[in-house]
């Protein structure tokens, strides 16, 4: 499973083999490289920048740290050393053999899926395209700039998938994911998330901590399949959407940990007169990311959740090894929710198991996210600061699924007016454009090496062995 850089395009799939497959891939690459500098980060392409590069898919070592300029970065396919025996896992055919090629009836639902993620992929590199103007330090532009290519890496992946196994219908569909343009009026990208403005610092903590982490799970469900290349693809996707996460999780925690500090400061605890991230606009800013990216999991009671699951094109997360569900088909087991009338009494639903898999694979991402919850609050308290922070409830602000056209307040306990919602939205739940306009104003870019802007805590360490203080974008 080593890489062969000796390539156009390094592959651990003995790309060299399919000559045909070779040539098409190839001919997409400069199309994909007009892309990268159309849209791709702005201003720092002839930077030098400290990226890791994938060189193996084993556990140990599999990457390599060095400069870069990112144009030069080569972008490749990889996979998972295939295991030999393999079967499904779950669905109606367990114990079957995983497929090795797309299967005539599923073709058509195999490609929604792969080119819906692949559709993420670049979409993420356009909504951050402008955040390397206001980076708080070398190290976070480079750690922006690092996801920035992976995510580049991860379209190559699903490119791969749709020339290899789907054809003429296959290239067509790698074609449109450079054409689609994030928010782009006429030509926007498939999920609405992925056409919301990424503006400022904390709505990229939140993108990568809410919506990548999304990803993640969908990826992890996307890693169960029973077509055997895509399950392999996306396992080494989830080793470099790890960092992705990383940077999310920890750039909230940092920006929380150094707003604590300086409310001890500032006069009154008011932390804008010391530049710094208010934790009330911290909330509006949870309260809009992860209530948006509910939705990404799609509606709770989905019939096209159930097939996918029945025909093990997805599974739940760590279907393999998941044990408090023992019957792996999900056909003898119900999922329970509960809605508020408009009179405010609780009604309790349930619905078969297969038909909710959105909704497990969404409470697993709650949970995960609550985890990372406690420890920003946790921070919180260590620093003596009274204030805590919430996510929002399954019940809000959601545009699909059972919740849809119901307004709940943000704990998701009270049933108000459509009016009511818009109003209080605008004023007190969501960034209001004074909010924007603030963080703006405090989001000056740091270039020193080991300098932070004061709105933010230096990390606990650096990259890869590195000090913080490291150079790690040499910015021409």
């Amino acid at each position: 499973m080593k890489v062969d850089y000796s390539t156009a395009i390094p592959n651990n799939v003995n790309l060299s083999d399919d000559k045909r497959l070779q040539r098409a891939l190839e001919r997409w690459l400069p199309d994909y490289a007009d892309w990268w500098m159309e849209v791709g980060p702005a201003g720092f392409q002839q930077s030098d920048i400290y990226l890791r590069t994938a060189i193996s898919v084993e556990r140990g070592g599999w990457a390599h740290f060095d400069y870069v300029k990112m144009p030069d970065y080569r972008w490749g396919i990889f996979m998972t050393p295939e295991e030999e025996g393999r079967t499904i896992s779950h669905g109606d055919n367990i114990g079957d053999p995983v497929w090795q090629d797309v299967p005539g009836e599923y073709r058509k639902e195999l490609k929604r899926l792969i080119v819906t993620q692949g559709d993420t992929e670049p979409a993420s590199v356009e909504q951050q395209s402008l955040l390397g103007r206001t980076a708080p330090s070398l190290y976070d532009m480079r750690n922006l700039f690092q996801v920035n290519v992976e995510e580049g890496r991860h379209l190559w992946a699903m490119v791969f998938l749709l020339h290899g196994y789907f054809g003429r219908d296959g290239r067509e569909e790698a074609h449109d994911l450079l054409t689609r343009r994030s928010a782009h009026e006429d030509h926007p990208r498939i999920l609405d998330t992925f056409n919301e403005p990424v503006t400022n610092w904390l709505d990229f903590f939140c993108f990568a901590m809410f919506t990548d982490r999304d990803g993640k799970y969908q990826l992890a469900a996307l890693a169960e399949s029973a077509f055997d290349p895509l399950r392999r693809t996306c396992q080494f996707m989830l080793t470099e959407e790890a960092h992705h996460l990383f940077v999310g999780e920890t750039g909230l925690a940092r920006t929380i940990k150094r707003t604590a500090q300086l409310m001890k400061e500032a006069p009154g605890g008011d932390v804008r007169k010391l530049a710094g991230v208010p934790l009330d606009i911290v909330q509006k800013y949870f309260n809009y990311w992860f209530s948006s990216c509910l939705d990404l999991f799609g509606g709770e009671d989905s019939s096209n959740a159930a097939n996918y699951f029945s025909s093990a094109l997805k599974g739940r997360f760590n279907e393999t090894n998941r044990k408090k569900h023992p019957n792996a088909s999900g056909l003898d087991e119900g999922y329970r929710y509960s809605i508020l009338d408009e009179r405010g009494r609780e009604l309790d639903n349930e619905i078969p198991m297969r038909r909710a898999m959105n909704a497990i694979l969404r409470d697993d991402y709650m949970a995960d996210c609550t985890r990372a919850l406690d420890k920003w609050n946790k921070i919180l308290e260590q620093e003596g600061a009274e204030q805590r922070l919430t996510l929002p409830s399954k019940r809000f602000n959601r545009n699909l699924g059972v919740y849809a056209g119901q307004c709940y307040t943000p704990d998701g306990t009270k049933r108000i007016t459509e009016d009511e919602f818009k109003r209080r939205s605008e004023q007190e739940w969501f960034p209001t454009k004074a909010d924007k306009s603030y963080l703006d104003s405090i989001m000056t870019p740091i270039s020193e090496p080991g300098k932070f802007a004061n709105w933010i805590s230096p990390p606990a360490r650096g990259i890869n062995g590195q000090p913080v203080e490291f150079e790690y974008v040499k910015i021409h």
